[in-house]
């Protein structure tokens, strides 16, 4: 097994970053864009485990099965850091820390590897940190930069990196991944696949969480429920607290168990009020907390949205008479029934509005009720 084996339907990029590895000196930066699914981080984890591999023939670098290669994959190779993040941004202080990082000698491998999986949630502050490091690297440093789209990163970080553009693989190719990789039903693979629009992460969710199967349906079915402003609302309410208990349920455990963990590092008390001098390292965490919960909100209603979209991307498709295969083929009586009564322009007038609302809850601090809830009454 290489470490190529994931990185299902993508074979010009296969080929495009065997030949990188193999090379001599090979680009100090390089940029891993593609769309959410597209499984750019795991080409960006394939590349550093193959320029790092103990293969000595340039040809077999990447074997999946050297030490080397296998830390990578796992996350524990000495050489490679990768530095991801579940807040809202990357902060400048992880961004100083990487550049650090940068100018250690490897201590096993060829190279230093540091891969930044959220380019896109810099801020130019903190991007400007790292410009420098980028632009002058240590001899046998080299930076993996991911992100949704080229146009996502700094135009004075990406001149400098070796683009590598990501595709959605064909659902056919996912599903072939699910049954193979993770013994998935071919039936329930597919139909996975089919669903999570070639998004390979959300496709094995939905193919091993019955629960994240049936949340889907609900929200994907939400515009059959859609007669009166009333209804609306409450579709709105039901969408929204269904996020933030998804979001609750995440982090509940966990952030108990950090502060724990935090407050027995730093010799605190276990009960009664914390010292002065310890407070504000308490009040620092409980701040990434909040922050992380709040990705983890907008991360969730970004995808459910994304689901909510495929409903009308199927009407559209029925009223335009497209005759390519549904998203939810499951639905295909409704969804006729459904495209009858309206026409092409009011359903891609909804869909503006849905994506509209996409883009309102990344940007803006707007409260996701009020967002939503315009957004479900104006699909009446």
């Amino acid at each position: 097994m290489s470490v190529w084996d994931d990185l299902q339907g993508q074979d010009p990029i296969v080929e495009q970053l065997r030949r990188g590895a193999a090379e001599a000196r090979p680009n100090h930066a390089w940029l891993f864009t593609g769309p959410p699914g597209s499984g750019r981080s795991n080409a960006a984890r394939a590349f550093a485990a193959a320029l790092v591999c103990e293969q000595q023939d340039p040809a077999l670098r990447g074997c999946g099965e050297c030490k080397a290669c296998r830390t990578v994959l796992a996350g524990s190779h000495a050489d490679v850091t990768s530095v991801t993040t579940e807040k809202v941004t990357i902060s400048i202080d992880e961004a100083r820390e990487l550049v650090r990082k940068a100018q250690d000698k490897p201590s096993t491998g060829r190279w230093r590897v540091l891969i930044v999986e959220d380019a896109d949630r810099m801020q130019e502050r903190s991007t400007n940190v790292l410009l420098k490091a980028i632009e002058e690297p240590p001899p046998r440093t080299i930076w993996l930069l991911c992100a949704p789209s080229p146009g996502d990163v700094l135009v004075t970080i990406r001149s400098r990196c070796r683009p590598v553009g990501l595709r959605l693989p064909p659902v056919e190719d996912v599903a072939e991944l699910l049954i193979r990789r993770d013994n998935i039903d071919p039936d329930v693979a597919l139909e996975a696949a089919r669903a999570a629009q070639s998004h390979i992460g959300v496709a094995k969710r939905l193919a091993t969480d019955e629960g994240a199967r049936q949340r889907r349906q609900s929200i994907v079915r939400l515009p059959l429920a859609l007669r009166n402003v009333s209804g609306a609302m409450k579709a709105a309410a039901d969408l929204v607290a269904l996020a933030e208990a998804e979001a609750a349920s995440s982090f509940e455990q966990r952030d108990a168990a950090e502060k724990e963990a935090l407050l027995a590092s730093l010799g605190a008390p276990a009960t009664g009020t914390l010292p002065p001098s310890l407070r504000s390292q308490v009040k620092r965490l409980e701040e990434d907390q909040v922050r992380r919960a709040k990705r983890s909100k907008n991360d969730y209603f970004d995808r459910a949205l994304t689901d909510l979209l495929s409903f009308y991307r199927d009407v559209l498709m029925i009223q335009l008479g497209g005759g390519g295969p549904l998203v939810n083929e499951g639905l295909r009586r409704e969804l006729d029934e459904f495209a009858a009564y309206g026409s092409p322009e009011q359903t891609l007038m909804r869909m503006e509005e849905i994506n509209t609302v996409r883009r309102r809850l990344v940007t803006t601090n707007v409260a996701p009720l009020l967002a939503i809830e315009a957004m479900a009454v104006s699909l009446l």
